[in-house]
């Protein structure tokens, strides 16, 4: 276990403090049942949900990564607005 091994980054240190935290909360105050320490456990992992692209602008990305492969942060926002996208999907 990394945590164990003290292998982790103080980044992850950061992530997890809250949640071990809760959990020693809980603990303490009941038995801790493995479906609560479930719950706790999901809350640090929530993730975006995955953005399906329609076929035509899938096209248009796929037609401006062959012209330029690696585009300016300028380019990736201006395509991102003329495609009504996040930038950060445009960028991915």
């Amino acid at each position: 276990c990394r945590l164990e091994a003290l292998h982790l980054s103080f980044k992850n240190m950061c992530k997890l403090k809250p949640l071990l935290n809760k959990w020693l909360e809980e603990t303490d105050s009941s038995t801790g049942s493995p479906t609560s320490l479930d719950k706790i456990a999901a809350q640090g992992r929530k993730r975006k949900k995955r953005t399906s692209i329609e076929v035509g602008v899938k096209g248009a990305l796929e037609n401006h990564f062959l012209k330029c492969p690696k585009p300016s942060a300028h380019e990736i926002t201006s395509l991102a607005d003329s495609l009504q996208l996040e930038k950060e999907v445009v960028r991915v």
